[in-house]
């Protein structure tokens, strides 16, 4: 018997960042972000096929870029972005500006109760990293985004 979408249960989701550099990748996760790496697997040739590391309570992992996964770049860029909840948006921000990302959209305090802003890392992913400084209730999230439109 075949179990139907409704009755599969999902364990674990986590991103998977593909990136020319998966050791150099790595060490701008853990500089930046405080990642810790919790495991690693090389190919015969040196290469990440695969690595995973914790940010606070999440977790992703990393790979070298090869034939059947491209990086970013090689893409023309990504369209998904990684949003991070930090407890200073611009203190990461400024870590991962010395690592080499570059700034996408300024932090700012933004009209949703969150101080935050968009950046690229070195390797063409990106992050929104945004810190709560306002306790809103989704009406009242609603009812600025509505007025910013009017």
């Amino acid at each position: 018997m075949t179990n139907t979408p409704a009755q599969q249960t999902v364990t674990r989701l986590y991103a998977r960042l593909v990136v020319p550099d998966g050791p150099r990748a790595i060490d701008f996760y853990r500089a930046a972000l405080g990642a810790e790496e919790i495991e690693r697997y090389t190919g015969p040739d040196g290469r990440i096929v695969h690595a995973l590391l914790r940010l606070g309570d999440a977790v992703v992992a990393v790979k070298d870029a090869d034939e059947a996964d491209p990086a970013p770049a090689s893409l023309g860029g990504s369209p998904v972005i990684m949003a991070l909840d930090v407890s200073d948006a611009d203190a990461v921000a400024e870590a991962m500006l010395r690592g080499g990302a570059t700034v996408v959209y300024p932090v700012a305090d933004q009209h949703y109760g969150q101080r935050g802003g968009r950046l690229a890392d070195p390797f063409g992913h990106l992050w929104m990293i945004s810190q709560t400084i306002e306790d809103l209730t989704p009406e009242q999230i609603q009812q600025r985004t509505d007025e910013l439109s009017a």
